[in-house]
């Protein structure tokens, strides 16, 4: 049986403006007779996408998975999701609505940093770290292997349905969301309608060169894994193989032939699909692979 920490990280926030930001996850480590048989203690910290949270669907399966083959896993809620341990809907609705890309980038650097040190100590070797982001969870995570801080020192990244580039928003939305100051954003899961701030915006525009992912992809150096849904409803298809034109080596596009974006998993948790099992077994193979190879 695997063991399990709930931790609360304070986190520095991109805009100055806004002090501190609470992170809250989970950590999982496998049984001693589930370790690897070297010292090695490898972690994976999980990303999730939009209008995700650490809980959502496919990801607690995914990280029983990965502990039972023997890796210590960490996931938790983006501040961006305006969501807490326990949620099923957005309840801190400021942090959903200025939750920008910058800020995503530094809150997977800060639990990046907490692997092994504030996180599942003892039970996690810093320098046996993966990363895998799910949708604008996967952008934040190539951002985050792209970072000096770790562009040499991430030994493994998967993405899985990852957007391309965070611009996905036409010219007629952004003259009304500069108009407004905010626009909707509709949950088609719950029905809530929760405000995205103009900031959001501000940020990407302000911040062209740093949140561009094509960059991203040719800056880091961890091997990658680009999985993604042959049928991808959300970002498609296209965006993976415009992720592995940029990508500098090693990489690997996968793409699961008609999978949708989430792989056909929803929430709650019906059971796996075929399309979600060849996801997760792609993954946890490019992981032992790479981790403790």
């Amino acid at each position: 049986m695997s063991r399990r920490q709930s931790f609360v990280l304070e986190c520095e926030t991109a805009a100055a403006d806004r002090g501190m930001v609470k992170l809250h996850g989970v950590a999982q480590w496998p049984a001693p007779d589930q370790r690897w048989s070297s010292d090695c203690r490898p972690a994976i910290v999980l990303c999730h996408g939009f209008k995700g949270f650490m809980d959502w669907g496919f990801h607690p399966p995914l990280a029983d998975l990965l502990v039972e083959r023997g890796f210590t896993v960490i996931r938790f809620n983006f501040s961006s999701s305006g969501m807490r341990p326990g949620d099923d809907l957005v309840t801190d609705v400021e942090g959903f609505r200025r939750g920008t890309y910058s800020q995503d980038r530094v809150e997977v650097l800060r639990i990046l940093a907490a692997v092994g040190t504030e996180i599942a100590v003892g039970h996690a070797d810093p320098d046996h770290v993966g990363l895998l982001g799910h949708s604008r969870g996967g952008g934040a995570a190539l951002q985050a292997a792209a970072h000096p801080d770790w562009r040499r020192r991430l030994r493994a990244l998967v993405t899985w349905a990852a957007v391309s580039t965070y611009d996905r928003f036409g010219d007629a939305v952004k003259e009304t969301w500069r108009r407004q100051g905010a626009i909707p954003i509709v949950n088609g899961r719950t029905g809530q309608e929760v405000p995205f701030a103009v900031e959001v915006l501000a940020d990407l525009e302000s911040h062209r060169q740093e949140l561009d992912l094509h960059r991203a992809a040719g800056r880091r150096r961890a091997p990658w894994l680009i999985v993604h849904g042959g049928g991808d409803e959300t970002v498609p298809a296209a965006e993976a193989g415009d992720l592995d034109r940029h990508a500098a080596d090693p990489h690997q596009l996968h793409v699961v032939a008609d999978a949708g974006h989430t792989f056909g998993a929803s929430h709650p948790f019906a059971g796996p699909t075929p399309h979600l099992i060849e996801a997760m077994n792609a993954t946890q193979t490019w992981m032992r692979r790479h981790l403790c190879g």
